[in-house]
């Protein structure tokens, strides 16, 4: 048996997934976020407009980047990269970032506001697909890995900072690593995370929380519990769509965060099982495009792009069902948000014009 190189249609069960996920994600945006939406700007319709107008814009980059060949991008790996750590810096400067909730995370762009670390994501990937693809070098890795935790960390984002460790972490096993350093690494990552979770009064308490969900029922473990009564009040069918009690300012963050909780309150265990099915299936369609991909730069690329958004989807999950302590890491795709929708979708059409690409068995 012999590899031949092909050049084929785009892999049409990714599409479709990905298009059903965005879909979904517009119309339980709009569902849960009524009551939200109403409070706060007199129509019940906002959230639903903004995420529909984020979601034609993510699925017109999905369209363009399907049709670019991904080979293209490596000349965009090192800009992009420093407009990232630009955006990562102005984020952090008083006017220009948007201070919410004692964290700087969004920098405006005119009307417009942008999250810089869901940009982040994607330029790691691509940087470190284009870098890994012609040379090993453990301390740039290590450089730029620790700029990226220390810019994030700033503002602050613990979850979002475990996430880019780990995706690039994932990068760089895939490429070669020697295990012994990985592991030595993750170590020291490991480390760090339980510094920063001890010694910051908050990360602490939600770890308690975490072990001990009947802690403070009515402050720390608060939003814990409630989407746990929202996850239970479902039950096997769930209690109907558009029927969520808890999206009646019960439940913090309906339309971010904690969706995933409404969801499984009114499609039940059936519905909430099919979307985590999704998501493997996304998994397993990813690892396949990077398996075939053609060369080393798309099998890294294929990799990071998958794994960043997979492992969101699951520490969401972990934490929704109290498996993880709370992070405040969005459902991709479904979660209220534009820059994560957008930046999404646009990692999947670099996956999917990935597998136009490939090597198939002859």
């Amino acid at each position: 048996m012999r590899l031949k190189k092909a050049v084929r249609q785009a892999d049409w069960l990714l599409l479709g997934l990905v298009v059903s996920l965005t879909i979904f994600g517009v119309v339980m945006v709009g569902n849960a976020s009524v009551i939200e939406s109403y409070r706060d700007f007199g129509d019940k319709f906002y959230y639903f407009r903004h995420q529909a107008t984020w979601a034609a814009l993510g699925l017109i980059s999905l369209g363009v980047f399907t049709l670019v060949d991904y080979r293209h991008l490596k000349k965009l790996a090192v800009p992009l990269l420093i407009a990232t750590l630009a955006s990562l810096v102005l984020v952090l400067i008083p006017g220009l970032g948007s201070e919410v909730l004692g964290a700087r995370r969004w920098l405006y762009l005119g009307p417009l506001r942008f999250q810089p670390t869901e940009l982040a994501k994607f330029a790691l990937v691509l940087y470190l697909a284009s870098f890994f693809a012609k040379k090993k070098s453990l301390s740039v890795f290590l450089v730029l890995m620790g700029l990226l935790v220390l810019l994030v960390m700033l503002e602050p984002d613990l979850g979002t900072t475990l996430i880019i460790v780990v995706v690039g972490f994932s990068v760089y096993f895939i490429s070669g690593a020697p295990t012994l350093i990985l592991f030595g690494l993750s170590l020291l990552g490991s480390l760090g995370a339980a510094f920063f979770i001890l010694f910051s009064p908050y990360r602490r308490e939600r770890l308690f929380t975490f072990l001990n969900p009947a802690h403070d029922p009515l402050g720390a473990s608060y939003h814990l519990r409630q989407i746990l009564l929202a996850l239970g009040s479902g039950g096997f069918l769930g209690l109907g769509l558009g029927k969520s009690r808890q999206k009646y300012e019960y439940l913090p963050m309906v339309s971010t965060d904690s969706i995933f909780a409404i969801i499984g309150e009114e499609i039940g265990f059936i519905g909430a099982s099919f979307l985590i099915l999704a998501f493997l299936v996304l998994f397993w369609r990813g690892l396949r495009i990077a398996l075939n991909a053609e060369d080393e730069f798309g099998r890294l690329l294929a990799i990071g792009l998958t794994v960043s958004i997979v492992l969101q989807a699951l520490v969401n999950f972990g934490a929704m069902v109290a498996l993880l302590p709370l992070t405040g890491i969005p459902l991709p795709f479904i979660s209220y948000g534009g820059s994560s929708l957008v930046l999404s979708l646009a990692s999947m059409g670099v996956l999917l014009n990935i597998s136009s690409h490939q090597l198939v068995k002859k």
